[in-house]
């Protein structure tokens, strides 16, 4: 019997992790200046993702220890964000 809320939650999830790829994917072409971060398509696509995913990220940053201009809190985001989705299977479908 599959539950339509686990599952809706469960694609919210995944679209919210492919926000956060899509954001480390950018903000590093930006970093190595592949991308212009002055045209405003670029500009409105990382605002909008920006909004997106620093919420989730500040408090992670605030944890982590300085590791000297590396930024680990993505992937720690996506491991929460990996786990919880498999939680929710598991907690649900094995009740």
């Amino acid at each position: 019997m599959l539950n339509p809320f686990i599952d809706l939650l469960v694609d919210l999830i995944d679209l919210y992790i492919l926000c956060v790829i899509v954001w480390t994917v950018a903000v590093t072409l930006i970093s190595f200046k592949i991308i212009n971060a002055y045209q405003p398509a670029v500009r409105k696509i990382m605002v909008a993702l920006n909004r997106l995913c620093e919420p989730a990220l500040k408090p992670i940053r605030r944890l982590l220890p300085d590791l000297g201009g590396i930024d680990i809190s993505p992937i720690i985001l996506l491991l929460l964000l990996n786990f919880a989705r498999r939680a929710l299977y598991a907690w649900f479908y094995n009740l």
